[in-house]
């Protein structure tokens, strides 16, 4: 079967990331305003080709002050760089339904390349007969390699904000006809 396109359903779809706070909790957000264009056979990732875009300005975290300070200068300078990309360079089946996702990913100016782990959760038809699939996936990056080095240190000791940042995806897409 070759590759075909997808479309992400965004109403069906998060993009959702935690970092820790105060070395003792985590702070969880998401962003809210993203598309991708997916040429893949959903039962063999291997030759997909998959570039995601984020609409950086669209953060939430739950409270409008760290919110717009995020978009500030201090950390994603939405002005100078409004978008978050990824682009997939190499796919590995590493067990059933389970792939490595490597690509590069350009955020604040800065193009690094990082590894998901992605699972494809399954296929089917909505009642209206159109053709679905969806997608999971977990990455680790360090917001340092993208120049966010933004940070207060703790009179107890650490720093405010952690450098390693969890990102979790969740995709639904329908096959484009």
């Amino acid at each position: 079967m070759t590759n075909t396109k997808w479309t992400v359903d965004p109403t069906h779809s998060a993009i959702e990331f935690s970092v820790k706070h105060m070395m003792i909790a985590k702070v969880k957000g998401s962003f809210n305003k993203f598309e991708a264009s997916i040429l893949a056979n959903p039962l063999d990732l291997t030759t997909a080709e998959i570039d995601f875009t984020v609409d950086v300005a669209s953060i939430d975290t739950r409270n409008a002050d760290r919110d717009n300070h995020l978009r500030s200068a201090d950390f994603f300078d939405v002005e100078k760089n409004p978008t978050l990309t990824f682009k997939s360079t190499k796919i590995v089946k590493t067990n059933e339904d389970e792939y490595d996702v490597t690509g590069n990913v350009t955020l604040n100016g800065i193009t690094q390349e990082e590894t998901f782990s992605i699972t494809f959760e399954g296929q089917g038809k909505d009642p209206w007969g159109n053709e679905k699939a969806g997608f999971s996936g977990k990455g680790k990056v360090k917001r340092s390699d993208y120049g966010l080095t933004y940070n207060a240190a703790l009179e107890t000791g650490g720093v405010l904000i952690g450098d390693q940042i969890t990102l979790t995806i969740e995709i639904e897409a329908a096959k484009e006809a």
